[in-house]
């Protein structure tokens, strides 16, 4: 082999290995950097559906796992049809420390409720102060409590006659949406003649404001 075909071989190998390199080192960086996301959803799962896929195209951070009180929850066949592991749990396992080991293990960041319907439990509380937020459909103080979710709120807000409905984001304690406010953003209902109007309306601020406000606490 001659001395410049030589030069070129090594100057290739050398490029090639520095590309290599660069690539592997990226990756690494990024894996370290990526944030972890655990859902709690017990229905549908729009929200979680829609976190999942604000976080697969934005890569600042990923859905770990969604975590479901609900076998039939229709959120745990769109998290797997996204590559998302799903954790289908009792009520007993919540409140005696398996779902806070399962938790743990995964090590998350931020802990999301995207429609989950039961009071989450205190030992997870605790074990993650100010990593757990909640999305409420209304204008809290207004709305909030044991029974008020969903449709539930939708019906109330349309029998008192509110003129605006809205979402509250919320940090999680030990009480029903009663943790310290984060966000909230409000929309007019007065010409709508159905809970399902309002949810619609509602649900359109969700899709919104919620996977932006993540991504605002995991990346400030």
């Amino acid at each position: 082999m001659s001395t410049n075909l030589k030069k070129i071989f090594h100057k290739g190998f050398q490029n090639l290995f520095n590309i290599i390199y660069y690539s592997f080192f990226c990756a690494i960086i990024n894996d370290v950097s990526m944030k972890k996301i655990i859902l709690f959803a017990s229905g549908s799962g729009s929200n979680a559906e829609n976190i999942i896929r604000y976080f697969q195209d934005k890569k600042t951070a990923e859905t770990v796992a969604v975590f479901s009180n609900n076998p039939n929850a229709k959120v745990l066949e769109k998290a797997e049809k996204l590559g998302v592991p799903c954790y289908v749990f009792t009520k007993e396992e919540l409140n005696t420390g398996k779902v806070l080991e399962q938790v743990m293990a995964l090590n998350p960041d931020l802990i999301v409720l995207a429609g989950f319907l039961w009071k989450f439990p205190t030992d997870i509380v605790v074990q993650y102060p100010n990593k757990i937020i909640n999305i409420h459909p209304a204008l809290l103080p207004k709305y909030g409590g044991k029974g008020m979710y969903g449709m539930n709120v939708h019906r109330a807000i349309l029998e008192n006659k509110e003129s605006h409905s809205g979402i509250s984001i919320h940090y999680v304690n030990e009480n029903y949406d009663e943790g310290a406010m984060i966000f909230q953003a409000e929309v007019a209902v007065d010409s709508c003649t159905t809970p399902e109007e309002i949810a619609v309306k509602v649900q359109e601020l969700e899709h919104l404001h919620f996977p932006q406000i993540i991504n605002e606490l995991l990346c400030p």
